[in-house]
């Protein structure tokens, strides 16, 4: 058993050999680009509706709303309510029109930014990356 221990103890104390590899890229797959990006799009609308409800939540739970419709009822008369327009069900549904905007837009922009890469890399030649074993 100590032979086994000691072999592996020499192991341990030799320094691996680091290599450095420079390679270009000059070539995104496109419906690679267009995946990762409708995955970052759908991380973004979920963060949007979440912090949308959070921060509606607060605001509410402080009583801003309710000092606006004050002052917006004094301004515009009685018969305006705001808070009919502010309301929960509204504000989230808003939340959730924008974020699948955004899901749309981000996706798009993706392609977009995948193929315009693949464009410039014939003008360019591509961009230098450098990789090591570490």
């Amino acid at each position: 058993m100590s032979s086994v221990a000691e072999k592996l103890a020499k192991k341990s104390t030799r320094k691996p050999a680091t290599k450095q590899v420079r390679l270009k890229l000059v070539y995104i797959d496109f419906w690679s680009a267009v995946k990762l990006s409708f995955l970052i799009a759908i991380c973004v609308a979920i963060v949007t509706i979440v912090a949308t409800f959070l921060i509606f939540t607060v605001l509410n739970q402080t009583g801003l709303f309710e000092q606006i419709n004050q002052i917006y009822t004094s301004i515009a008369g009685e018969t305006s309510d705001l808070s009919t327009i502010l309301s929960l069900g509204n504000i989230m549904g808003f939340a959730v029109v924008v974020a699948l905007l955004d899901t749309v837009v981000i996706t798009a922009l993706g392609a977009v930014v995948a193929l315009l890469y693949n464009l410039s890399v014939k003008m360019t030649g591509g961009l230098l990356v450098g990789f090591t074993n570490n």
